[in-house]
């Protein structure tokens, strides 16, 4: 018989507890309780790091609102959107919440781990995971998923100083591979809300996002620029990546939008060609070239839909940063000379 447990924000509990009152397991990160329509996510980054989960905790907060960053399950190998993964990707599709606990020291009777229960999560509508480089259990550098959690509508969050990620021990460069969601139309409804419908990829069906529709699309259209560029690079022999930049000091990292390396040239891209995005574009590849190897030879580029007018291209070549950008037969600018 199960027992009641309430969840209220900053409650400390043991996953034992929640195994009685809801149903699920107790050793996973990831444990749906399907019968109580639930999905239990157990936070612990200190613990983490054993097998390269150094990514857990409270990130900066975007023009959206909170986040916190979680990485998926899976100790060994890629990490792959299936399984207990794929449970928080249907969440909002099975009717499931998403509960956030973080592991938060010892219980007195027991020793086992306590859980700070943070509140109640959903899955970001817009960016569901980020695929980052880490090293398994083995040692070995594989993928990881690392979803994109925001408090749920009317959930005030028990955050603590002690929830934000952990700033880097020193600073660092990692080449990754692209990977690159394939976005499909957004659908505006009268409300003014936008009603995304997500690629198979990010196994998500349609939601509706909070958020400013016209930042929705902006956000999808340079996610399919992104695609399309990366599939002329690669038609055309290139060998494309991604970058991974830690800063020491500073959680997180930075993650340009794609790397040719066979030109050695680091793109960023935008969805819009106005100025302030453009400037925008400027000011984030001067900060990643700093930290790129070899960055003498390094060249930058800014990535657009369309061309921008004619003084941000003039702008844009006296900062000696080359322009390519979107026309109906390729991409305008490349291959840069």
């Amino acid at each position: 018989m199960l027992t009641t447990v309430e969840l209220v924000p900053g409650m400390v509990t043991t996953r034992d507890a929640i195994a009685a009152a809801f149903g699920c397991g107790t050793f996973q990160g990831i444990e749906p309780a399907a019968e109580a329509g639930k999905v239990f996510v157990y936070s612990d980054p200190s613990a983490g790091a054993e097998y390269g989960y150094t990514f857990d905790g409270r990130a900066e907060d975007d023009e959206f609102g909170p986040l916190y960053m979680y990485t998926g399950a899976g100790t060994k190998g890629d990490q792959k959107p299936s399984d207990r993964n794929k449970s928080l990707l249907t969440a909002e599709d099975k009717n499931r919440e998403i509960h956030l606990f973080v592991a938060d020291g010892k219980a007195p009777d027991s020793g086992a781990k306590q859980q700070r229960y943070i509140g109640q999560m959903i899955v970001d509508k817009i960016t569901s995971y980020e695929v980052h480089r880490s090293p398994d259990k083995d040692g070995v550098m594989r993928n990881v998923l690392v979803f994109r959690f925001r408090p749920a509508p009317g959930t005030t969050p028990a955050w603590t100083d002690a929830d934000w990620q952990k700033p880097a021990s020193k600073s660092g460069s990692l080449i990754t591979a692209p990977v690159v969601p394939v976005p499909e139309p957004v659908v505006l409804p009268k409300q003014g809300s936008a009603k995304v419908t997500k690629a198979e990829q990010h196994n998500a069906t349609e939601t509706i996002a909070d958020i400013q529709a016209s930042q929705c699309k902006v956000l999808l259209r340079e996610g399919e620029l992104v695609t399309a560029f990366t599939a002329h690079l690669t038609a055309a022999g290139h060998e494309t990546h991604g970058f991974e930049f830690a800063i020491e000091g500073e959680p997180g990292t930075l993650r340009p939008d794609l790397y040719d390396a066979t030109d050695h040239v680091l793109y960023e891209a935008k969805g819009l060609t106005t100025r302030a995005n453009v400037r925008m574009a400027i000011g984030q590849l001067a900060d990643y070239r700093r930290s790129v190897p070899d960055k003498e030879s390094l060249r930058v580029a800014v990535l657009l839909p369309s061309a921008p007018t004619p003084d941000v291209q003039a702008l844009l070549a006296e900062l000696n940063i080359e322009l390519v950008y979107q026309t109906e037969d390729g991409f305008a600018g490349w291959p840069i000379a």
